[in-house]
């Protein structure tokens, strides 16, 4: 498998500097001369990896190295899916072909590493965040209690759609332009206190949360502390992956609860890729938690 890393790696490194406008149209991507220039040197990158590879027995720091370089990648690749003047659907499928790739060399790296290299049928990941917010328990509470307004902080979901008093369906953004979506039920519900939730079975995703709401010292507000735990699609591989690409639970937690902070105590929520539900949605999402706990 390194070997045929390495070779992919120099083929790929040979095209992107040879023909950096080429690359880019089959990618989708701006032929602009700054991205030409990029593409040149990833391809330099490329190259250097595959060299490295294939000139080592045990090339375990040069298979990372290309993990490291698919994180970047992927990291590019991103923000060209959100860029003007490129052709969505062909990144969106480089994205999908460079994730592929990532998974590959983590597992080459991790046989290399001494690992076995073998998917774990269910790799847990789990994050945990506290923020102190100046609001009331109650409020707090009774935003996280809509479920619909969810998406309004988490930049991870598309939308969350209640089905019942305690059950909801739920839809996720993933890995270039897919979704992964889930059904989850509330298992524990403390008015102003707890909520705990837990997808239920057939779901794409096996997750389980639990948020509380304690009154902070001195009258300060409310200490908002979260939980979550899922199981990472495509096992340990997937987990690694997920960490090196920026997904990890803790950051993504951590930055959920910042735009919470911002949407109760300001009414405004920053994001780099804009809201897009505006004021209006924020507006509505404030009404809802100013009213009283029924």
């Amino acid at each position: 498998m390194a070997s045929t890393l390495g070779w992919f790696s120099t083929g790929l490194g040979l095209a992107q500097v040879a023909a950096p406008a080429a690359v880019n149209r089959l990618a989708g991507l701006d032929d602009s001369g700054a991205r030409r220039a990029l593409m040149r040197a990833m391809g330099i990158r490329e190259l250097a990896s595959g060299v490295g590879i294939l000139s080592r027995r045990r090339p375990t720091g040069w298979l990372w190295a290309r993990v490291m370089g698919d994180a970047i990648d992927v990291t590019l690749l991103g923000a060209a899916l959100r860029a003007k003047g490129n052709r969505r659907s062909r990144v969106a499928m480089a994205t999908a072909a460079v994730v592929g790739v990532t998974l590959l060399d983590v597992v080459a790296s991790t046989r290399t590493s001494g690992g076995d290299g073998r998917v774990a049928e269910d790799e847990p990941m789990e994050g945990k965040a506290i923020t102190t917010i100046n609001v009331p328990p109650e409020e707090a509470y009774r935003l996280w209690r809509d479920l619909e307004s969810l998406a309004v902080f988490m930049d991870h979901l598309e939308s969350v759609r209640t089905t019942g008093e305690r059950q909801s369906h739920w839809v996720a953004h993933g890995p270039a332009g897919t979704t992964v979506e889930w059904d989850a039920e509330i298992v524990e519900d403390v008015p102003g206190e707890l909520i705990a939730w837990r997808s239920l079975e057939g779901s794409d995703v096996d997750n389980a949360g639990r948020v509380r709401f304690v009154p902070a010292a001195k009258g300060r507000g409310t200490e908002v502390s979260v939980e979550v735990r899922y199981a990472a699609p495509g096992g340990a591989v997937g987990a690694t992956v997920a960490k090196l690409l920026g997904e990890e639970p803790s950051q993504q937690v951590k930055d959920d609860l910042r735009r919470l902070k911002q949407v109760l105590e300001t009414g405004e929520v920053v994001r780099s890729d804009g809201n897009p539900g505006g004021t209006r949605a924020l507006g509505q999402v404030r009404q809802r938690a100013a009213q009283p706990v029924g």
